[in-house]
Parts: C-alpha cells; sequence; structure tokens
C-alpha cells in the first residue's frame, strides 16, 4: 500500500489565497456605501413622488390617516414614559452640578434648555426608530418575501408612491407631534422635581428659563424631530424592501433598520448641533 504525502509544492500560491482584508472590505465595507447610496436615492425619489402626488391632488391620505393613526398609538405611551424620567434625570443632574458651584438659580435653563435641544427630539426618534421604524420593516419586509410588492410593479403600480411616501409623511408628522409633547412633559416634569423634591424656587427656575431660552430652540428641536423622523422612514422602508432569505430575513431587516436608524441619528444630531451652535448665536442676558 502506497501513501501520498502532501508537499509543499501541493499548497496554493500565497498570491491565489484569499486576502481576508480584501474580503472584509468587500462584504462590509463597500456594502455600507451601497446600502447608503441606495438610501440616498430612496429619499430624493420618494420626495419627489410626494410632492407631485400632493400638487396633482392624488396622494393617498386614506393610507397617510391609517399609518398616522398607528404610529401615534404606538408610540406616545412609551414616549410618556421615557420623558417622565429623562425630565428627572436632567434635573437632578443639573440640580447636583449647579449646587456644586453655587448657582442654582439657573437650574431651570439648563433643565429646559438640555431637555428642548437635545433630550426632545432624541427620545422621539429613539422611540419611533424602536416602535415604528421596526414595523414599517417588518410590513415591507414581508410583503416583499411574499412577492407583493414584485406584483404591484408588474400591475403597474408604483411602490414609493402607494406605499413609502404617506409613510414618510406620517413619520414626519408624528415625529413634530411628539417632540412638542416629550418637550412640554420633560419641562413640566423637570420643574414639578425641582421645585418640590430639591428646594428650588418656582420664579428662578421659569425666569431663568425665560431669560435662556428663545424660540430658535424650539424650532430647533423639532426640526431635528422632523429630520430624524425622516431619516427612520428611509431606513426602515429601505431594509423592509430589500429584504430576503424567508421569514427570517425578516427578522434580519428588522433587526438592521433599527440599527441604522440608530447610527444615522445621533451622527445627524452631531451634525446639526454644531451647525445650530454655529449659526445661530447664544442669547446673551
Amino acid at each position: 500500500m502506497s501513501t501520498e504525502t502532501a508537499t509543499a509544492d501541493d499548497a496554493p500560491p500565497v498570491s491565489k489565497r484569499p486576502n481576508v482584508v480584501t474580503r472584509w472590505l468587500r462584504d462590509h465595507v463597500m456594502a455600507s456605501f451601497d446600502t447608503f447610496g441606495r438610501q440616498m436615492g430612496m429619499f430624493v425619489e420618494v420626495f419627489k413622488v410626494l410632492f407631485v402626488d400632493i400638487v396633482k391632488r392624488r396622494f393617498p391620505f386614506g393610507e397617510f390617516i391609517r399609518q398616522c393613526a398607528f404610529m401615534a398609538s404606538t408610540s406616545v405611551f412609551p414616549t410618556l414614559l421615557v420623558a417622565i424620567p429623562i425630565g428627572v434625570v436632567v434635573s437632578i443632574q443639573v440640580s447636583n452640578i449647579a449646587g456644586q458651584i453655587g448657582a442654582t438659580s439657573f437650574s431651570g435653563a439648563a433643565t429646559g434648555l438640555g431637555v428642548i435641544r437635545q433630550g426632545a427630539p432624541l427620545v422621539t426618534s429613539l422611540l419611533l426608530a424602536g416602535a415604528v421604524g421596526s414595523a414599517i420593516a417588518a410590513d415591507l419586509g414581508s410583503r416583499t418575501i411574499r412577492d407583493e410588492i414584485d406584483a404591484m410593479r408588474v400591475m403597474g403600480v408604483n411602490p414609493i408612491q402607494r406605499l413609502i411616501s404617506p409613510r414618510l409623511l406620517a413619520t414626519m408628522v408624528v415625529s413634530f407631534l411628539l417632540c412638542g409633547f416629550v418637550c412640554f412633559v420633560g419641562f413640566i416634569t423637570g420643574y414639578v422635581f425641582n421645585v418640590y423634591f430639591q428646594g428650588g424656587t418656582p420664579g428662578s427656575y421659569t425666569g431663568t428659563f425665560a431669560s435662556f431660552a428663545s424660540t430658535s430652540d424650539l424650532i430647533f428641536a423639532i426640526g431635528k424631530a422632523v429630520i430624524f423622523g425622516a431619516i427612520v422612514a428611509i431606513v426602515a422602508c429601505d431594509r423592509g424592501l430589500s429584504t430576503k432569505g424567508g421569514p427570517a430575513g425578516v427578522a434580519n431587516s428588522v433587526n438592521a433598520a433599527v440599527v441604522n436608524s440608530v447610527l444615522l441619528l445621533f451622527t445627524v444630531n452631531v451634525v446639526l448641533t454644531q451647525l445650530f451652535a454655529l449659526l445661530v448665536p447664544a442669547k446673551v442676558v
């Protein structure tokens, strides 16, 4: 019996061996750029379709109303439950720091501005990404694996016009309303906690807030929330329409939609906050 032994000549050349770095770049980095480009293309197309449909009075307002009702019923109560602790936590931290430096009278301004400028838009967008974005991705993903989207295209129905544009507009409208709701709840919660539990005075809380806050702060917060809502809707719709692999693919799309939305939201929030600090001068008292 003869046996064959492997020699060095039998091994594949080094140049032909798979390059791990190249494969990783191709599978992850290039895929990320491809996804971002696809989402930007959908963003431009859906806004064009939305504008044209509203002008020509063929926008599906029935679907828009149904989506608004669903999103509001899904996200209002969780938003309330998150807005109250956010106001309490910000009030505690700001009051402690203000007490250490002897500026307790300015806790109202710091708490109110912190909730309005950063807390309210981020709370609204994160809850929309978790509750609304996941639902949109699951709905469109299930339609995709059942070939409903392809059937709509065969029948001459544009999925962006019929499904995505009403969801986008509904998400932006609900984001606008929820951000104002969170601003109000967060400010009232901080006021109650500061006055009744931390020994603050109502006059100093409201007076300092009125001295430092301005209308541009509220406009900036609501504008950020609307932009965040559009990001959540576009990412969720894109992940839903690109679902592959059956029911397991729907779960993967939902997970990817939430993760991608959160990453984009925090990145865009940093950019918008820096632009606001550069373009809008601080109010001098």
